[in-house]
């Protein structure tokens, strides 16, 4: 059963079926002038004119790259390149996803200037704390949408009215909210926008930036003068063609979807409230997305649930699928104030289209056992009142102990 579309979502059957002849008979590349270069070039295009309308972009404001990932580097990199001269002050949120987080370090390491700012307990920035932020020398805000571990919605809407205000250009990272919630980058003022296919069931490997017309970047990739000279490349065909029928599906089915997900949503959030003792949701409880649900367990370690969930058949998250690997406190929840010990014993389910209000039950029961038996073996826990227990340091201040 899987509940990790956060991380990445299963290719839907009709984005399959419109990769498949790009794979085989319609192998042309998009650069050449003979039917078979032409093909490709007109399936490339179509794909464009489905992403740019998901979000009310032009078309000619959609340019492919490989994924999320390089469309948050070509945004931040291409506006700090661009405009040093002007500035070298940079704003974005303690909460970012690595991709700009870390790109935002390598700049600091180069002499840029990166404020970030907080949340609040919910993972919300203050607007206040914005429109301090921001100095004669800012050039670039970059705010996501929608939190990948917590789901939490940001106010882009504001962000995007003070950043137009003050002359900055807005990147916002949007990977996780595309799709799956309503993205208008003309009623947002959104100057650069990043996208992945993955996340909207669509194959792995391709995702867009937009890029207002009139906005400026210095190129990261030299060469062939691909997707109007902005992203050099032999155009990954099969890729951009999944994506354009999965963007394409996203727009047509979105209102449904979000009333589905929203349904299973609360009934998760409910009834894991209900069932387990001291389960406390992170995050915003309404301003978050659909599809998102993550909950931290008093007195258990968030590894040992998910391999015990991995064992029934349920996919999980401890957090961001990027940084999984790593047995470090999540940065994120970390940023709302919670304590390590609270951190490590979270859980990130996140439901697609393909779930049902029967998987919600399966996955409740099988979390209520798993967590009992967790606690079961817990020091942390008192088996006989079913609560947690205080934590007594002075036992562990002797280094003989």
């Amino acid at each position: 059963m899987y509940m990790d579309n956060s991380a990445t979502s299963p290719v839907k059957e009709e984005v399959f079926n419109a990769m498949v002849p790009y794979l085989k008979e319609e192998f042309g590349n998009p650069s050449t002038f003979y039917k078979l270069g032409r093909n490709a070039k007109k399936a490339v295009e179509e794909a464009r004119e489905h992403v740019a309308k998901l979000i009310n972009a032009d078309t000619r404001e959609i340019i492919f790259t490989s994924g999320g990932t390089e469309s948050d580097n070509m945004a931040i990199k291409g506006v700090a390149l661009k405009f040093e001269d002007k500035g070298k002050h940079i704003i974005t949120t303690e909460i970012e996803h690595p991709a700009v987080l870390r790109t935002c370090e390598f700049l600091e390491s180069r002499g840029y200037e990166v404020t970030y700012l907080p949340v609040n307990e919910n993972g919300i920035i203050s607007i206040e704390d914005l429109k301090n932020a921001i100095r004669e020398d800012t050039i670039l805000i970059s705010v996501m949408h929608a939190n990948n571990e917590i789901g939490t919605i940001q106010p882009i809407e504001e962000v995007g009215k003070i950043a137009k205000e003050n002359g900055i250009i807005f990147h916002c990272d949007a990977v996780q909210s595309v799709g799956k919630i309503p993205v208008d980058v003309k009623e947002a003022n959104i100057d650069l926008l990043s996208i992945s296919s993955h996340k909207i069931y669509g194959p792995k490997g391709v995702g867009a930036i937009f890029i207002r017309k009139g906005v400026r970047l210095e190129l990261l990739i030299h060469g062939g003068a691909q997707e109007n000279g902005l992203r050099s490349g032999t155009e990954n065909v099969p890729g951009i063609v999944g994506f354009g029928k999965a963007a394409e599906l996203a727009y047509e089915h979105l209102d449904e979807n979000i009333a589905k997900l929203t349904e299973l949503r609360d009934a998760l959030i409910e009834k894991i409230s209900d069932r387990i003792p001291e389960a406390y949701l992170n995050g915003d409880r309404e301003n978050r997305l659909p599809n998102n649900v993550n909950f931290r367990f008093a007195a258990i370690e968030g590894e040992g649930l998910i391999l015990r969930l991995d064992a029934k058949g349920i996919n999980g998250a401890t957090g961001s699928a990027c940084s999984s690997k790593s047995l470090k406190a999540s940065y994120v929840l970390s940023a709302l104030g919670l304590e390590d010990a609270e951190i490590h014993g979270s859980l990130r389910l996140s439901l697609g289209t393909e779930n049902s209000l029967e998987d919600v039950d399966v996955v409740v029961d099988a979390l209520d056992e798993v967590v009992s038996g967790l606690r079961r073996m817990s020091p942390l826990w008192d088996n006989e009142n079913n609560e947690s227990l205080e934590l007594d340091e002075s036992k562990f201040t002797d280094p003989d102990h």
